[in-house]
């Protein structure tokens, strides 16, 4: 399987791609915990289909000593007991911020309220721009149509 075209070979998209990698950068430096961090790019790159960056997150939470079992259980968080409060907090404000076109209120006072019950303003302007970042890199992805599967940790940086 072969995308629609090369993100990385267009001029215009290959820009564009590096300027959401750099965005990452200060999230990756904040105080938001990495398995937080790693279980909220699944949860929201599961929800958009994007099979390229589900492959990527689920491998590199593995290979930073992510259990395959909480890796398995993502995508049912709420009936799954593996979970902290905070992560908790954290992928449903993930899945409210990925489903904005679901809900005419957009993410709901009581999601970010909880999240900020675990979370304190840093860690919470990491975790939007983190949910803002992954649901721009899906977006991209699924249209180009990133094959999934040959990803490695740290391929990508």
């Amino acid at each position: 399987m072969e995308p629609r075209l090369n993100p990385f070979a267009s001029p215009v998209l290959g820009k564009v791609f590096k300027h959401l990698i750099a965005a990452n950068q200060p999230i990756v430096d904040s105080t938001l915990p990495f398995a937080t961090q790693e279980l909220v790019k699944l949860r929201a790159s599961q929800i958009n289909g994007c099979g390229f960056c589900v492959d990527m997150h689920a491998k590199d939470a593995a290979h930073a000593g992510e259990t395959s079992t909480r890796l398995n259980l993502v995508a049912v968080w709420r009936e799954a007991t593996v979970f902290t409060d905070a992560e908790r907090a954290a992928l449903e404000l993930a899945e409210q911020g990925t489903r904005l076109a679901d809900a005419a209120g957009g993410v709901t006072d009581e999601a970010w309220a909880n999240a900020a019950e675990h979370y304190d303003e840093e860690q919470l302007a990491a975790l939007v721009a983190l949910i803002a970042v992954i649901n721009a890199f899906n977006r991209g992805n699924v249209m180009l149509k990133m094959p999934a599967g040959d990803y490695r940790p740290g391929q990508h940086g």
